[in-house]
């Protein structure tokens, strides 16, 4: 059987290929972020998993790479993590009461063949008051996720709806990326 080998250090990823019961390593791509302007969203996502995916895969051929990324994308923006309070406080405001649509772009690379796809997923938030958002500020949550939250921790508060795959908002859309593994003969470990 071949190697599999995600290249991400998110935890949530991790945790997801954990969950359905996948045996892998984790080699996390350094590789710089680059995008054109200009692209729609579920472009930027999948260059940016074939990017991940293709700087490990490079080095290690005999191995299949799952590579993923994921954005927010709220009245023609792409919302990124935010490096700082203010940054934070202000895609919560944007969000706050608001339907935003999360997209995540997973790149599968093996010798035999690549998989690309994407997947989306429209998130509405209940309107925040000032309170809420520093409340969710406070907990240190929105520092390392697109858009400022993190459906699967305490972010599940802001959040009154989603239409799609709740996977998808943490970060890779599970029953697509099974369902390509195993196209890739990369099986859970049951």
């Amino acid at each position: 059987m071949k190697s599999f080998i995600l290249a991400s250090s998110s935890p949530r990823r991790k945790e997801l290929l954990e969950q359905a019961k996948y045996t892998f390593t984790i080699e996390s791509s350094q590789k710089e972020e680059r995008v054109d302007e200009g692209l729609k969203p579920e472009e930027v996502v999948q260059r940016l998993a074939v990017q991940k995916a293709e700087d490990i895969w490079s080095r290690s051929q005999d191995a299949v790479v799952l590579g993923a990324d994921t954005i927010v994308y709220h009245r023609g923006m792409i919302l990124g993590k935010p490096n700082t309070v203010d940054e934070a406080r202000s895609m919560l405001e944007q969000l706050s009461g608001q339907t935003h649509t999360v997209y995540t772009g997973v790149s599968i690379c093996s010798l035999e063949q690549s998989l690309h796809f994407y997947a989306e997923t429209e998130v509405s938030f209940y309107s925040l008051s000032e309170e809420d958002i520093s409340m969710y500020i406070r907990s240190g949550e929105p520092f390392d996720k697109a858009g400022a939250y993190g459906i699967q921790g305490l972010g599940a508060y802001l959040v009154h709806s989603i239409h799609g795959d709740y996977y998808t908002v943490m970060g890779l859309p599970l029953a697509k990326t099974i369902r390509a593994l195993k196209q890739l003969n990369i099986s859970p470990n049951i």
